[in-house]
């Protein structure tokens, strides 16, 4: 039995190994900030930075974590979803910013999700804070390219 054990961990252990070659996950270059959106106050965009930026900008903090598999995957994946959805470092891109979420995030509490808030309590905002983050997310939806 111990020698079974001993197998297991020894496989875990060369497969935890080798799926660290898989480059998926590994590029963390953050593209240049291109253009922010016109924050209605400073206040809009520290909330928005402190429980948004990671996976909605161009200024990620990569986490050690993500230079480890299969965590660097989950990370890498959620920032390049996050960043075709919002993106509040490209504002001006020609793809168009998913501003019509906002209510539905809003409604569902879905944003920051709950793995991330794990790992990054500070994300965490108050009931208060997240209506003043909404209500200076929907003035940029009502501004957004017009």
């Amino acid at each position: 039995m111990i020698r079974k054990i001993l197998f297991l961990i020894a496989g875990l252990t060369v497969l935890g190994l080798l799926i660290q070659l898989i480059p998926y996950g590994h590029n963390h270059t953050n593209p240049p900030v291109n253009a922010e959106p016109n924050w209605d106050s400073p206040e809009t965009r520290i909330l928005a930075q402190r429980a948004c930026f990671d996976c909605h900008s161009n200024v990620t903090r990569w986490p050690w974590y993500s230079n480890i598999a299969p965590a660097s995957w989950l990370v890498y994946r959620d920032v390049t979803e996050g960043r075709l959805h919002i993106n509040f470092s490209d504002w001006n891109r020609p793809d168009e910013q998913h501003v019509n979420e906002f209510q539905e995030v809003f409604d569902k509490n879905s944003m920051p999700p709950g793995q991330y808030l794990l790992l990054h309590p500070e994300a965490k905002l108050s009931p208060d804070e997240k209506q003043k983050l909404f209500d200076g997310l929907m003035k940029l939806k009502e501004s957004y390219r017009q």
